[in-house]
């Protein structure tokens, strides 16, 4: 099998190609792109592989805009950091996605998909189903809106917090406290669980089952016993160290270098 990468971030295209050399026993890959216009060049100039993984957002707009200006003719495996891009329109055309940080289980399924349909169909995909992907996957695809600010309730006062002004979320007991960059600690009426859900992940992380983190509040990372890591966040924390489990601390780890 021959595939070919469009992925604009290191750490995510050196996870791909060694997951896909574990996985797929004589995997060629022909090469990678970082952006669309690379991504056009290479297409235009070289023989369709067996494969492609495009991740959807790119250096320089989204991977859409590669479909306008070359024929495709190759499957395409999608890959994301945002699970709303994926959606359904994926499954109904014999075509998966993944989502970051790929998992190698999932890659595996993907590529056996890959097989089932290679040996049903020829050509493996028509133009005509990748453009109509497409223009599903621009349906479904809607701009998720984060929460911008926080309206807290301190005593018999409301309290306007915008979240650029917050560090970390950490959940005590059954309540759940923000702090922010000027050392304010302000009681929070939502669980770490929902607040994941209205928080931008590229600028918060759930580091564990107590804390939500700003990429800005990590001063430090030490390896811990076990494969764990232990942080030292700014502002401090009242308790002691934050520590990162082993089953999360590598995908820490990429979201800190995103």
């Amino acid at each position: 099998m021959k595939a070919f990468i469009i992925e604009d971030e290191y750490l995510g295209l050196q996870r791909l190609c060694k997951l896909l050399s574990e996985v797929e026993d004589g995997i060629t890959v022909l090469g990678h792109a970082e952006s669309i216009k690379s991504a056009v060049q290479w297409l235009q100039n070289n023989p369709a592989p067996d494969l492609v993984f495009m991740d959807i957002e790119l250096a320089d707009g989204q991977c859409f805009e590669i479909f306008k200006q070359v024929e495709v003719r190759s499957p395409i495996v999608f890959t994301t950091s945002y699970d709303e891009y994926a959606l359904q329109a994926f499954k109904v055309n014999s075509i998966d996605y993944l989502l970051k940080p790929i998992k190698k289980e999932e890659l595996e399924a993907a590529l056996s998909k890959f097989r089932r349909m290679k040996d049903q169909f020829q050509p493996p995909v028509l133009p005509m189903d990748i453009e109509k992907l497409v223009q599903e996957l621009r349906q479904t695809q809607q701009p998720k809106a984060y929460r911008k600010r926080f309206l807290l309730k301190q005593g018999q006062r409301w309290l306007s917090v915008e979240v650029p002004e917050i560090a970390w979320f950490m959940a005590d007991g059954k309540l759940c406290f923000l702090k922010t960059w000027d050392n304010r600690r302000l009681l929070v009426d939502y669980t770490l669980e929902e607040l994941g859900e209205m928080l931008d992940p590229l600028e918060f992380c759930r580091v564990n089952r107590s804390y939500i983190v700003h990429v800005k509040a990590v001063k430090s990372i030490d390896t811990y016993f076990g494969g764990k890591l232990i942080l030292q966040l700014s502002p401090k924390t009242e308790a002691n160290d934050v520590v990162v489990s082993k089953e999360k601390a590598t995908d820490f780890k990429q979201w800190m270098g995103k």
